[in-house]
């Protein structure tokens, strides 16, 4: 389970997802919806775009939960969940999230360093670039950069 919101995709996300599918015979990669949060794309919309980028890689698989992450892996026999680590501000709170999900459900987390290339990089930073005219072409696949632009002109 490679858990996000995933709005949008980035290639740090990507980098990710490749190396776990490599791990894994199964990678479900799942959109949280977190109605709290004000998303640009809406979950459809990512699903669509998640589906699309990680179609070369046959034992991915997407898909969208609300709730309790642990519950999903629950229903789904879903035993590890996978998350990436940019820094040491994301292990103290990943670090958290992990011991509670394996207090309340058992699942293990594993935690996989971010390549150096995408160590800064988190999608609501490339949203802000992208608003104030910045290149993010080597920060998101060609595709998700063409809608992540005309999403911000329909926006303008």
């Amino acid at each position: 389970m490679c858990p996000g919101s995933y709005d949008p995709v980035t290639n740090g996300h990507l980098d990710i997802i490749e190396r776990a599918s490599k791990l894994f015979d199964e990678v479900v990669v799942a959109v949280l919806i977190n109605k709290n949060k004000k998303s640009l794309f809406s979950v459809e919309e990512r699903l669509e775009m998640l589906r699309e980028v990680t179609a070369q890689w046959p034992n991915v698989r997407i898909d969208a939960w609300h709730g309790l992450l642990v519950d999903y892996c629950k229903a789904h026999d879903i035993g590890a969940i996978v998350k990436g680590l940019r820094a040491v501000s994301d292990f103290d709170y990943e670090l958290q999230m992990a011991q509670m999900n394996q207090q309340l459900s058992g699942v293990e987390t594993m935690f996989m360093s971010t390549n150096p290339l995408y160590s800064f990089l988190a999608s609501s930073l490339v949203k802000e670039v992208a608003t104030y005219g910045g290149d993010v072409s080597n920060l998101l696949p060609p595709t998700i950069e063409r809608r992540l632009l005309d999403r911000l002109a329909e926006q303008n």
